[in-house]
């Protein structure tokens, strides 16, 4: 099993584990803020389990259906987690509603609020893991999922404040209103989430900080060459796809352009990991010169 695989299980295993510790924090209170933070954790679940098969995906080399390999699996995940949440979102905006009309008391939330600190403690941890992860090793479903549990650490403890207002003020309707403000946030989280993946899909081009790093490691390596134009670029999970002209002298052989091909990919694959870089090499009489003269 990979690295990227054992933390994708591993968030399977936290996930449940969170979900029962809210689910028992919500039967010990009957707060319906409480209830909403435990549907959330169901997401979680689903969500780190859609993920898990994803990176499994990503991580399989090219084949004859698939020759630039499955990178782009990890999205679909992303979007998925993202769908889902805005389906849990809904669910929280109707227990909510349903509880301003019931009315009701909230038990004694001391028992509640020790035992949902704990999950919050777990999450939180173990989104730090995530996303530290996710980052390094450029996977996009692992930094969809850190990032949606960073949210739900968010309105847990915003929740927890909810709970014990209500309780000490007597206002039960504070606990539905804090249920739809949980509901706002992780709206407003699958809502990010769906727009950053779909850029992903829609093949999106690297930043522009990557960019001028690309731009200055193909000036960088090629001494000898006329000139570079018709940069492109496009990102696909922990890919980064390279493409452009290089004009060279028409004289100059095909072992020496190739040279000089060579000592541009070093100097691109050392500021990009995970760059799959084409060159098209032409003579000057050929060049199309569209796009940005690099060199």
């Amino acid at each position: 099993m990979s690295p990227l695989t054992a933390i994708a299980a591993g968030s399977i295993a936290i996930g449940v584990l969170v979900f029962l510790l809210k689910l028992v924090a919500w039967r010990l209170t009957g707060s319906v803020a409480l209830y909403s933070d435990a549907v959330e954790s169901v997401v979680n679940v689903v969500a780190a389990s859609a993920a898990l098969y994803a990176v499994h995906l990503a991580q399989q080399p090219p084949d004859k259906e698939h020759p630039y390999g499955h990178h782009k699996a990890e999205y679909f995940a992303a979007v998925l987690e993202g769908a889902l949440i805005l389906a849990a979102a809904f669910a929280i905006f109707t227990a909510a509603y349903q509880a301003f009309g019931a009315g009701g008391s909230i038990a004694p939330p001391w028992e509640g609020v020790a035992v949902n600190l704990l999950a919050a403690a777990i999450n939180a941890a173990w989104c730090w893991k995530l996303m530290r992860e996710g980052a390094k090793r450029r996977s996009p479903a692992l930094l969809a999922d850190g990032r949606h549990l960073l949210t739900d650490v968010i309105s847990s403890v915003g929740v927890l404040f909810g709970l014990i207002a209500a309780y000490m003020t007597g206002l039960p309707w504070m606990d539905p209103l804090l249920a739809c403000l949980v509901a706002l946030n992780i709206l407003w989280s699958g809502t990010r989430l769906i727009r950053e993946s779909v850029g992903g899909l829609m093949d999106e081009a690297v930043n522009p900080k990557v960019m001028a790093s690309i731009r200055n490691a193909i000036s960088d390596g090629a001494d000898g060459a006329i000139e570079a134009h018709d940069l492109r670029s496009r990102v696909a999970g922990s890919a980064t796809f390279i493409e452009f002209h290089l004009v060279v002298p028409a004289s100059m052989t095909v072992g020496d352009s190739h040279t000089i091909c060579d000592r541009i990919e070093a100097s691109i694959r050392n500021e990009v990991e995970g760059a799959v870089i084409t060159i098209h090499v032409e003579p000057p009489e050929k060049a199309k010169h569209k796009g940005v003269v690099v060199v």
